[in-house]
């Protein structure tokens, strides 16, 4: 399509292509650590108690805080859904998008993913460690936990996992159909497994939005360092990305 494009035209999209995606990376890092550092802020002094009790009790039978709402097999598939954010599955999957890059030849893309979520992981622990907010004691928890409540493990290592390999993958085909589904797919993973934390009792719903906020923080910056090595052909070789026209 760009062969019928004026030498200028092609100049200006080429341009725009490669800018446009460092800056939107870039935005979506600075806007989501902020919302991350307002958020902690406020959950540190207090102010989002109310809401995460409101919020947690709403997802409990009225008469039985330690019955979740709904049938049986809901919570059942809760559990399911939120080990698609435990760190077993994340391994899982991460070594088999790593042994799938390198198959590839995409060894930077390969080491990207393994730095991603690697890095979450001991980012996420060192959270919280550093805040170290108890887990919800409002309601019975529907499952084992180990470790401190702020911010949600599941909910910041599914967003790191999932939308940096969405990403990463929606790039190697070129219809926008299917670029769109592969990244609706991370996001609504993300979602639901941040929302089954809720749902189980384990987290107060200010974890999750927290987990969600550097999640995706974490996920831009890698993309954005992504991009810069594509720029250098470390990710992808020249000729290999999906046409972008």
């Amino acid at each position: 399509m760009t062969s019928f494009l004026s030498p200028a035209r092609r100049v200006w999209l080429r341009l725009g292509l490669n800018e446009i995606g460092p800056l939107v990376s870039f935005l979506g890092l600075a806007l989501f650590a902020l919302a991350f550092v307002m958020l902690a802020n406020e959950v540190m002094e207090g102010e989002t108690n109310t809401f995460d009790r409101a919020l947690l009790l709403a997802l409990r039978s009225p008469d039985n805080p330690a019955d979740p709402l709904g049938p049986g097999w809901l919570e059942e598939a809760a559990r399911d859904i939120t080990g698609l954010g435990g760190t077993a599955v994340l391994g899982i999957v991460t070594v088999s998008a790593f042994i799938a890059l390198l198959m590839a030849g995409k060894r930077g893309a390969a080491l990207l993913v393994l730095i991603a979520v690697d890095g979450g992981m001991i980012l996420s622990g060192l959270l919280k460690s550093g805040f170290d907010r108890p887990r919800p004691d409002l309601v019975p928890h529907a499952m084992e936990v180990y470790t401190a409540s702020f911010p949600s493990g599941h909910a910041m290592l599914s967003a790191i996992a999932y939308l940096t390999l969405g990403a990463l993958f929606a790039r190697m085909f070129a219809r926008k159909r299917l670029k769109a589904f592969i990244m609706g797919l991370a996001v609504f993973l993300t979602l639901i497994i941040g929302v089954s934390r809720v749902y189980l009792g384990v987290h107060w719903p200010s974890d999750v939005l927290a987990g969600w906020c550097v999640g995706a923080a974490w996920a831009s910056l890698c993309w954005f360092v992504t991009l810069q090595l594509q720029r250098r052909g470390q990710v992808e070789k020249p000729g290999e990305a999906a046409a972008e026209s």
